[in-house]
């Protein structure tokens, strides 16, 4: 079933509901919301002479006009490419040229990037600004009923972020997308008609994806009028609509909670605050709860299995009084519903409980494969399983605890260290702010262990008393041989720790 199905059917239940706000004032409730993604599907489907399934870039930053058109793009049979807004136009021209996009949407901030990248990407796809009298005219197209789709039509197609060379395209499809829908209601949040999501978050990303079950449950979608992540603001809005979800990073989660503004009042108007994207370290989850109260729930998925692998709802979360309540919150939590979830070794065999080695998934919401990629594809879903690169274990009783990704893993001496296992012992000094392990060359031992430290602003830390932190808590091979104190770690859009930088400062 087309995606584009769930808006409509919360448009015929909730019409007159808020359907799309900037800021604190709404602009269209679901009836409007329905009808101009109909209407902007339709007009890109006419103005371009779209087929159903070709490719739509929207090289966009959050904007009232992101869900319409993403959801334009499926009531047309289309599959739409979500651009991070952050890329160099050399970026966006390579995806535009890969994924062949007939179109481009830019928001006016993107345009000159969004103009060289298609002059660049030989295929020269159309381009049209958000806002432009050219929209507006794509607009008024009456929109006829939202084309029928198979369940492995394609919808989305994802770009990693190219870490390990370039970004290939993940391609989701509606069944893929509607699976994860299904999984955020079993096993994440509920989500009631009048609720709202708070978009602080790009919704090139994660917080895109999540809109999904929060539009096929009529949720207002609130879109931040600065653009970017303001405590301040974010507070203001769920405390103006209310019932308010977000999806985030955890750096943005530790970011919000130290707001004055929010570590004196709370937020009255946080239903759920759902982080992923990396770890969430057991002492600054203590402290978002200490402010938030219960209202945080993890989930770890990837592009490739869309938020969709493990989840660790807010009961669980909630309950510090469970006696192992402090080994769960430092693991990413149970599979998801549709998520079948093993640890394999280098040869691919299963793992018994206890034992560490790469993470694999299987289910309907793990993607059909690359776009364009029958190599990667073959690596990535050998044996029927996704190949996720992430190195974990699951305990006895099936909750997974990330290690690390396998590429971040350090071996020195022979012996794996872990850099997770030494951030969470560093981030339990109250002036630690942030932390980093990586690992840099070493004549003799492989590799040795480096921490980059960020302290709390006012505050001094000895390397010995850090040492000694490590000393009492893991074998002595792991701890750190150098810290390094620095103002800030570098981080990518999604707010994850860029440690390729890091190791370049070796």
């Amino acid at each position: 079933m087309n995606l584009a199905e769930s808006l409509l059917r919360a448009a015929r239940a909730h019409g007159d509901r808020p359907g799309l706000a900037l800021g604190k004032d709404t602009r269209l409730d679901y009836a409007g919301f329905a009808r101009r993604s109909g209407s902007l599907g339709e007009g890109l489907r006419r103005r371009f002479g779209l087929a159903p399934g070709d490719r739509v870039a929207l090289a966009m930053k959050n904007h009232l006009d992101y869900l319409p058109l993403l959801y334009g793009c499926w009531w047309a049979g289309l599959a739409a490419v979500p651009v991070n807004a952050k890329l160099h136009p050399k970026e966006i021209a390579y995806i535009l040229a890969d994924c062949g996009a007939r179109v481009v949407v830019a928001t006016d901030d993107m345009a000159d990037a969004v103009a060289a990248a298609a002059a660049e990407a030989g295929t020269r796809p159309a381009q049209i600004l958000v806002g432009s009298a050219e929209m507006e005219r794509l607009a008024t197209e009456a929109p006829g009923a939202p084309v029928e789709q198979v369940a492995s039509d394609l919808a989305w197609i994802f770009y990693t972020s190219g870490t390990t060379g370039r970004p290939k395209g993940a391609m989701l499809t509606h069944a893929n997308l509607r699976a994860m829908t299904l999984c955020y209601f079993a096993d994440v949040d509920t989500v009631s008609p009048g609720d709202s999501k708070l978009h602080a978050a790009p919704l090139s990303h994660g917080s895109g994806l999540y809109a999904l079950p929060n539009v096929h449950a009529a949720a207002k979608q609130v879109i931040p009028e600065s653009g970017g992540f303001d405590g301040a603001e974010i507070a203001e809005l769920m405390n103006h609509h209310g019932g308010a979800a977000m999806f985030a990073a955890p750096t943005m989660v530790s970011r919000l909670v130290a707001h004055p503004a929010v570590a004196s009042a709370g937020i009255p108007g946080l239903k759920t605050i759902i982080y992923g994207g990396g770890p969430m370290y057991v002492a600054d989850l203590k402290r978002a709860i200490d402010v938030l109260g219960p209202r945080l729930s993890q989930i770890y998925g990837q592009g490739e299995s869309p938020m969709c692998i493990t989840s660790l709802p807010k009961a669980m979360i909630a309950d510090r009084s469970h006696p192992r309540w402090e080994a769960r919150a430092g693991s990413a939590g149970i599979p998801q519903s549709t998520a079948e979830v093993r640890i394999a070794d280098a040869d691919d065999r299963p793992l018994p409980a206890g034992e560490i080695g790469e993470i694999l998934v299987r289910g309907p919401q793990v993607m059909t494969g690359y776009w364009n990629r029958p190599e990667a594809n073959a690596e990535a879903l050998r044996g029927g399983w996704l190949h996720t690169g992430d190195v974990g274990v699951i305990d006895e009783e099936g909750f997974l605890t990330l290690k690390d990704r396998s590429k971040d893993l350090i071996i020195s001496g022979g012996s794996n260290i872990y850099p997770r296992e030494v951030e969470e012992v560093l981030l339990r000094h109250p002036d630690v702010q942030e932390v980093a392990v990586v690992g840099r060359p070493h004549p003799d031992w492989g590799e040795e262990v480096v921490a980059f430290v960020v302290i709390r602003s006012g505050s001094t830390v000895e390397e010995e008393v850090l040492d000694r932190l490590c000393l009492d808590a893991i074998a002595r091979f792991k701890r750190p041989k150098v810290y390094k104190f620095v103002h800030e770690l570098p981080k990518n859009n999604y707010g994850k720790v860029v440690k390729s930088a890091l190791r370049e400062r070796n």
